[in-house]
């Protein structure tokens, strides 16, 4: 296992180690404090690909979640494992989310991290809603994106689902 794997799994496991579930409505009220980002040009980019890929994930737009993924991606997903393959999350993602699921941002939730010379970290709080069971409403929980600049162009190369 490379040095950077092993990075990434150590950062991992303690996010996950300090995770906690939530069902407040605002991020401050799960944090008692508001954030500043460092950047507010990047913090505006990545928030508007947020948007991007969660608004094709909600409409089972393949299409533009397939250009937005890596085809190096690495999803970590704390009930359901990992998954290296770009093919098969897409077509889990279209044989098991399609039409039944809704995500939604937790309002003010985002933050952005700049990475030198490789792109930005984004984390923040979501829930998932059955949209066949709207009126039950799913707690909040945290994920961090991973995304990679290459020339004009951005992608998701590491994605970490906590619920």
């Amino acid at each position: 296992m490379n040095c950077q794997k092993i990075k990434v799994i150590m950062i991992f496991m303690v996010l996950l180690q300090t995770s906690l579930v939530y069902s407040q409505e605002t991020y401050q009220d799960i944090l008692g404090r508001t954030y500043e980002p460092a950047d507010q040009e990047l913090y505006e980019t990545i928030v508007s690909l947020d948007k991007k890929l969660f608004d094709a994930y909600n409409s089972c737009d393949m299409e533009t979640q397939a250009a937005l993924y890596s085809e190096d991606i690495e999803f970590f997903h704390d009930k359901g494992g990992l998954s290296t393959s770009k093919e098969k999350l897409l077509l889990a993602l279209k044989n098991n989310i399609c039409y039944k699921t809704t995500r939604t941002l937790i309002k003010g939730s985002i933050e952005v991290y700049p990475i030198k010379d490789y792109g930005a970290i984004e984390i923040g709080y979501h829930t998932f809603n059955d949209k066949k069971t709207p009126e039950i409403k799913s707690k909040a929980s945290r994920f961090i994106l991973v995304w990679k600049k290459t020339d004009d162009n951005w992608t998701v190369t590491r994605v970490i689902s906590l619920h």
